[in-house]
């Protein structure tokens, strides 16, 4: 069965933000392999969407309805309803990971 892979606004605006910075401080080069990489592994979910495990700091949580998968050192958090998976926030895996996901998807 075929999912239907969707980004939600911040998403794409994570997506934008990584594209410019990696632009300004690398190379244009550089922020389309990142960006041609991170798209292939999202369009990847939608023949398998249970391949992501679930964020640990949400997981400690008990919260199990959000998974991930990364690009490293990009984390692509996703969440699967029906045959769609929403894609919430792509963002570097060295950040306070903690306080962006309260923030992002818990309204913290």
């Amino acid at each position: 069965m075929g999912y239907t892979v969707l980004l939600t606004d911040d998403a794409i605006r994570d997506l934008e933000d990584i594209d410019d910075y990696i632009a300004e401080h690398d190379s244009l080069q550089k922020a389309d392999y990142v960006l041609e990489k991170i798209e292939g592994a999202i369009l990847k979910l939608a023949q398998f969407p249970d391949r992501g495990v679930y964020p640990k700091e949400l997981s400690i949580l008990g919260i199990k309805e959000y998974r991930e998968i990364f690009f490293k050192p990009y984390r692509i958090i996703y969440r699967v309803l029906g045959n769609d998976i929403y894609v919430y926030m792509i963002a570097d895996g060295r950040r306070d990971m903690q306080a962006l996901l309260g923030r992002r998807l818990l309204g913290a």
